[in-house]
């Protein structure tokens, strides 16, 4: 029976449950309802959801007050990610704006502490980074903790609010290899910082949740990979957990409420495997699991993770489950039996197809893994789309993918690669573009794409490919330099041109890119071009449909625009359409339109037809640009 691919998409479901720092078990879940992302605070305890105001600022980076009381969010211009935190009661009767008198900023941090009502917020603005103290009732001004002209981000908040913590790159400028520093919130004393040297980055994870304690658990990187680390910024003590019988990443993400123990999972090839370590024995445990991923890494945001598994009040870990077939689920493990019972998905969700994990080598001998899913029926070659997701420190987990499954469900296999640049494969993998953007990027995306027609998956002259963000310029970049390799480009909010780009870029944006180049656009511009889309649209011969946002601050609307109008120029098939918002997707409505845009696109272009409706138009409004 022939199912419809519209169902992958039409089924609500949870995004991302996010539990408040405060002693009570109160969470925030992200629901994607037909209207568009939506908030509900959750008492676990007493089994009632709360719907939150539509109006609270972005669902993404929103978090609660630590008595459930409030929710925390950038309000900003459409999408633009630039603007003032506020926060607005459960109820919406009440709104401050925390910040007032504070130029408009890109978040980067926030968090609250257990015991009162201090806020840490990391803005990134013209003047730089900075860690701000704020209290929700604004009974004082803000106070700024920390500032640095360098890279700054996740500022976090001890629970008695006593201190704070930055990762901060000023041991290293121009390097992201973070560092944390801890500072006093009354003064903004340093009391200490946390480095292992020039080479090995260390991230903050969370403070200790017992009052009064003021240890930090942090990430480290001193094998190369990521390891969990207990630090004490009083007296610079520090538990490690080495595990050095483990190969890959072992990823920090809470702890109990009790401060005894760690939730950890180790990532090995991409394949997810939940841990805990306890503090008091020294041991580490395995936590029985289905397959599946449990956190999703998150990059250029307010929150560490997009989402991830975490404990409960009551001890109990909280696993957030999914597969490439299965939306977000909730887990939670029996202390008794150390089982954590499978739950039920959506019962009005269409099946759905299980995600295959390969290893893939590129051209160097880099292992790459690669996420693939094929029609289970299908026999011999097929046409295939190949994802190439955005960042690029992100990473392609085994979570739900209604594209995937929509692809898969019309007869076209699909593909998602962890190119060089990925995190959770290492520190060695995730800094391997740097440099040289779009090199070693390249090289990885060939390599996939010559595995999957060698393998008989994909048919050669009928791979398609696409993504958003740095995905999208991936997707541009192949079209110019791979332009054998690919029938059609589809790139949503891709960069196209990073000179151009740079100056409409916010600040945050900025600096990372500074930072990957080694150089300002104004400095080494030749650097800049040749790792941009448009200076290879003469080469360019599959067909090319970007999505583009009107009021997008990370990949401007002007250069994608420019990046049309000169493949046109060209004599390139391409075609740009617009909306109305910032750098993300704006409702489930566009998504599902793009969906049926990109299937007709590529049954256009298997058929010979083009994709151009004409001369390219820049957004409603603005002109020629």
């Amino acid at each position: 029976m022939t199912v419809s691919w519209h169902r992958f998409f039409s089924t609500d479901r949870i995004l991302s449950v996010r539990r408040a720092r405060g002693e009570r078990d109160l969470c925030l879940v992200v629901e994607d309802t037909e209207q568009g992302q939506a908030l509900v605070r959750r008492d676990v305890p007493r089994g009632t959801d709360l719907p939150l105001p539509s109006d609270v600022g972005d669902p993404g980076e929103a978090i609660l007050s630590a008595d459930g009381a409030w929710v925390l969010s950038l309000h900003d211009d459409n999408g633009s990610e630039v603007g003032h935190v506020w926060a607005t009661s459960v109820d919406g009767t009440e709104r401050r704006d925390l910040t007032p008198d504070l130029a408009p900023y890109t978040l980067r941090g926030i968090d609250t502490a257990r015991h009162g009502d201090g806020i840490v917020i990391t803005a990134a603005a013209p003047d730089g980074f900075s860690l701000w103290h704020v209290h929700r009732s604004g009974s004082s001004a803000p106070r700024r903790l920390f500032t640095s002209p360098h890279e700054a981000w996740n500022g976090l908040i001890s629970a008695d609010g006593h201190i704070a913590s930055i990762d901060t790159t000023d041991h290293n400028p121009g390097v992201r290899r973070f560092a944390v520093t801890v500072v006093a919130t009354d003064t903004g004393a340093v009391l200490g910082r946390l480095t292992d040297g020039p080479e090995a980055p260390v991230r903050a994870v969370r403070f200790s949740p017992v009052l009064g304690d003021g240890r930090l658990l942090v990430s480290t990187e001193r094998t190369g990979h990521a390891r969990p680390c207990v630090w004490d910024p009083a007296d610079g003590s520090r538990i490690d957990v080495d595990a050095p019988h483990l190969r890959g990443d072992l990823v920090a993400l809470d702890w109990s409420d009790d401060g005894s123990r760690i939730l950890l999972v180790h990532v090995d090839e991409g394949l997810h495997r939940v841990l805990e370590f306890d503090l008091r024995s020294r041991t580490l445990t395995a936590v029985a699991h289905p397959t599946g991923a449990y956190f999703e890494p998150d990059v250029a945001a307010a929150h560490l993770n997009q989402w991830a598994s975490h404990y409960a009040a009551d001890g109990r870990i909280r696993l957030l489950h999914q597969r490439f077939d299965q939306p977000l689920t909730v887990l939670h493990v029996d202390r008794a039996t150390g089982e954590a019972p499978a739950a039920d998905p959506p019962a009005d969700l269409a099946p759905g197809v299980r995600a295959t994990s390969y290893t893939v080598h590129s051209t160097d001998g880099t292992p790459l893994q690669l996420w693939v899913c094929r029609p289970p029926d299908a026999d011999g070659p097929l046409p295939l789309v190949l994802n190439l997701h955005g960042g690029p420190n992100l990473v392609s987990v085994d979570s739900y993918n209604p594209q995937a499954q929509a692809w898969v469900a019309a007869g076209v296999a699909y593909a998602s690669l962890n190119y060089r640049g990925s995190v959770t494969f290492g520190r060695r993998f995730r800094e391997g573009f740097i440099g040289s953007i779009g090199d070693r990027e390249l090289e990885d995306i060939e390599s996939a794409v010559r595995r999957l027609v060698a393998d008989g998956i994909a048919d050669a002259g009928r791979v398609f490919v696409t993504g958003a963000s740095y995905g999208g310029f991936l997707s541009l970049l192949s079209a110019g330099r791979l332009p054998k390799l690919f029938a059609g480009a589809m790139a949503f909010v891709p960069m196209a041109d990073w000179v151009t780009a740079y100056d409409d870029m916010n600040p945050a944006l900025r600096a990372a890119w500074k930072a990957f180049f080694g150089a300002a656009p104004d400095l080494d511009p030749d650097r800049y071009r040749r790792s941009s889309p448009i200076t290879y649209v003469e080469a360019v011969r599959a067909p090319v449909w970007i999505v583009q946002a009107t009021h997008d601050t990370r990949t401007p609307p002007k250069q994608a625009y420019a990046y049309a109008k000169a493949l046109q120029r060209a004599g390139g098939d391409v075609r740009i359409d617009w909306f109305s918002g910032g750098h993300e997707t704006s409702s489930r409505r566009q998504e599902i339109d793009d969906q049926q845009q990109m299937m007709d696109l590529v049954q256009a272009a298997l058929r010979g037809e083009p994709w151009s409706r004409g001369p390219v138009e820049p957004p409603s409004g603005q002109g020629s640009a």
